[in-house]
C-alpha cells in the first residue's frame, strides 16, 4: 500500500502521529493509498521550517523570486498530465477537467510572475519643505492554506504563488481525500530552485487544522470549504490575531429569461451543473426558469442530462466521473429522495447509477428536479453533486429577490438577449461573481475570486490584486535629510506641512 507523507523543510516526512487515513479511487471504490495525518508536533515542525526559511526568503530580491516562479511555471506545465492523472485517480473528475484545473492554477502562477510591478510602492516628493513620503509592502511571514478536495491543484495554486512571490513562506494543508497532487507540486517547487522550507505540505484532519490556527507564528490563513467550517476557521484564527480569508459554500443560481436562446442556455446549464459531478463551489445548482421559458428549459435540460456520458475519468469520451466518497454518494442520493418526498418532481433520476466494470464506484447520475420551492432541502442545502433544481418564477425582479434572500452569495448567472435585463440583474443581485450568458463566472487570475454573505468570511478575496494585498502589509516612510547649516525647525505643536 502506497503511503503519502508530509513535505517539510524540503524532504518527505512520515510525521510523528502514527495516524493514517485511506485514499480511495472513486471510480472503483477501492483503497489505493494511505496518507499520514499530522499532529501538533508535525505542524510545529513545518512552522519552524517555514519561519527559518522566511528570514532569508523575505530578503531575497524580487528578481530572484520571479526567476524561481518562472521555472516553477515551466515545470508545472511540463508535468500537467501527471498532475491531472493524480487528480483523476483520487478525486474522480475526468482527465480533461483535471487538466483544465491545472491550467487555471497556472494562470495564477503567471500572474505572480509579475510580482515586481505588483509590489511597486508610491512616492510623493516634497510633501513639506525638504520632506518626502513613500510607501512599500512587506511580506507577513509564515502563512497557511487549508484547501478542499474538489480542486486539489487549482485552489492551492490560487494561494501559494502569490504568497511566495510576495516573500512569505507557506504551509499547505490539503484535503486528505486527494493529497498526492500537493506532494508533486512540492517536488516541482524544489526543482525550480525554491529554498527548502519556503513551501511545506502537512496532511491531516481537524487536529492539523487546529494546530495551524493556534500557532502564534502563523500570520495568515487562507481557506476554501463549507460555510460552517469557514466560520469556524475565521473565528478561531481571528481570535489569535491572524489575517483570515475563509471562502465558504454556495448556492449558485442561473436565471433563464423567455428571450434567451433556450438551447444555448440548456447546454451551459448542463455543463455547469454536471461538470466535475457538480463538486464545484461555482457549479450551477439552481436554475430559475422565468415565465414562459420554464417548460422549454426543463425539457431541454432533461435531454442533455440523459445524454451525459458517465464513467471512469480515465476513459476517453467520458464527460462526468464519480463523486469523491461513498458518504458523498449516499448523502446526495438522500437529498434527491427528500426532494421527491417534499413535493418536487424528479424528471431525471441519477440514484442507483451504475457503470459497467465499475459497479463499486461512487457514481450518481445527472439529476434534474423540477418545481422546487425555496423551503425544500434540495434548494436550501448545498448538495455538491450532479443535481440541478429548477425553480419557477414570474419575472426577473422576482428572480433577483429570490437570489438576494438566499444566505449564499458566491456566483450567479443570467441567460438573456436583453441588455437592460442583464444590467438590472448585475446591479441588483447581492453576489460577488456574476455571469451574463456565462454560467460559471470564475474571473481570470488578474481579477480576484470571492463571494458575498455566507460565501466569504474576511474582507479580502483570493488571488489577483486582493491576494497581493492580503499577503503583504504596508509601510509608509516620511523622510528628511536636513542641511547642517540650516537651523532646526523642531516644534512642540502637532507637525503640519509647510
Amino acid at each position: 500500500m502506497k503511503t503519502i507523507e508530509h513535505w517539510i523543510a524540503g524532504k518527505s516526512s512520515p510525521g510523528s502521529s502514527g495516524r493514517t487515513a485511506p485514499v480511495f479511487n472513486p471510480a472503483t471504490g477501492g483503497q489505493q493509498a494511505e496518507v499520514v495525518l499530522a499532529d501538533a508536533v508535525d505542524v510545529s515542525a513545518a512552522v519552524a521550517a517555514a519561519a527559518e526559511a522566511f528570514e532569508t526568503w523575505s530578503q531575497t530580491s524580487v528578481s530572484r523570486r520571479t526567476s524561481v516562479l518562472f521555472a516553477f511555471r515551466e515545470l508545472v506545465n511540463a508535468h500537467a498530465s501527471e498532475l491531472a492523472e493524480l487528480i483523476t485517480d483520487e478525486h474522480g473528475k475526468v482527465l480533461s477537467d483535471a487538466l483544465g484545473e491545472v491550467q487555471r492554477g497556472l494562470e495564477v502562477v503567471e500572474f505572480a510572475c509579475g510580482i515586481p510591478s505588483l509590489l511597486k510602492g508610491d512616492y510623493s516628493d516634497q510633501v513639506s519643505t525638504g520632506v518626502d513620503t513613500y510607501s512599500f509592502r512587506e511580506p507577513l511571514g509564515v502563512v497557511a492554506g487549508i484547501t478542499p478536495f474538489n480542486f486539489p491543484a487549482m485552489v492551492p495554486m490560487w494561494m501559494f504563488p502569490v504568497a511566495i512571490a510576495c516573500g512569505n513562506t507557506f504551509i499547505l494543508k490539503p484535503s486528505e481525500r486527494d493529497p498526492s497532487a500537493s506532494v508533486l507540486i512540492a517536488e516541482l517547487w524544489q526543482r525550480a530552485g525554491l529554498p527548502d522550507g519556503v513551501f511545506n505540505v502537512v496532511h491531516g484532519d481537524k487536529v492539523a487544522v487546529d494546530a495551524i490556527l493556534d500557532s502564534p507564528e502563523v500570520a495568515a490563513v487562507s481557506f476554501v470549504g463549507s460555510t460552517p467550517i469557514a466560520k469556524y476557521i475565521h473565528e478561531r484564527a481571528s481570535a489569535t490575531g491572524k489575517r483570515v480569508q475563509a471562502l465558504g459554500g454556495a448556492k449558485n443560481h442561473a436565471i433563464v429569461l423567455p428571450d434567451a436562446d433556450i438551447d444555448f442556455a440548456a447546454d451551459h446549464l448542463a455543463a455547469a451543473a454536471f461538470g466535475s459531478a457538480g463538486e464545484r463551489c461555482m457549479a450551477i445548482s439552481a436554475a430559475v426558469a422565468v415565465g414562459s421559458a420554464a417548460d422549454a428549459v426543463v425539457a431541454a435540460v432533461n435531454d442533455r442530462a440523459r445524454a451525459v456520458k458517465v464513467g471512469s475519468g480515465r476513459e476517453p469520451g467520458v464527460e462526468m466521473g464519480p463523486v469523491v466518497t461513498r458518504a458523498a454518494q449516499e448523502r446526495i442520493q438522500g437529498l434527491i429522495g427528500t426532494g421527491a418526498a417534499q413535493g418536487a418532481d424528479i424528471t431525471v433520476d441519477g440514484r442507483g447509477y451504475t457503470v459497467p466494470g465499475h459497479e463499486d464506484g461512487f457514481f450518481v447520475g445527472p439529476t434534474v428536479i423540477d418545481n422546487v420551492t425555496t423551503d425544500m432541502d434540495v434548494y436550501r442545502e448545498e448538495i455538491f453533486g450532479p443535481v440541478l433544481s429548477v425553480v419557477r418564477c414570474d419575472d426577473v425582479d422576482e428572480a433577483i429577490a429570490m437570489i438576494n434572500a438566499n444566505p449564499y452569495g458566491n456566483g450567479t448567472a443570467i441567460f438573456t438577449s436583453s441588455g437592460e435585463a442583464a444590467r438590472r440583474f448585475q446591479r441588483g443581485v447581492h453576489v460577488g461573481m456574476i455571469g451574463i450568458n456565462v454560467p460559471v463566472p470564475v474571473p481570470m487570475a488578474y481579477y480576484s475570486f470571492g463571494g458575498w454573505k455566507d460565501s466569504l468570511f474576511g474582507d479580502k478575496h483570493i488571488h489577483g490584486p486582493e491576494g497581493v494585498s492580503f499577503y503583504t502589509r504596508a509601510k509608509v516612510i516620511t523622510a528628511r535629510w536636513p542641511r547642517r547649516e540650516l537651523a532646526s525647525d523642531a516644534s512642540f505643536h502637532f507637525p503640519t506641512s509647510k
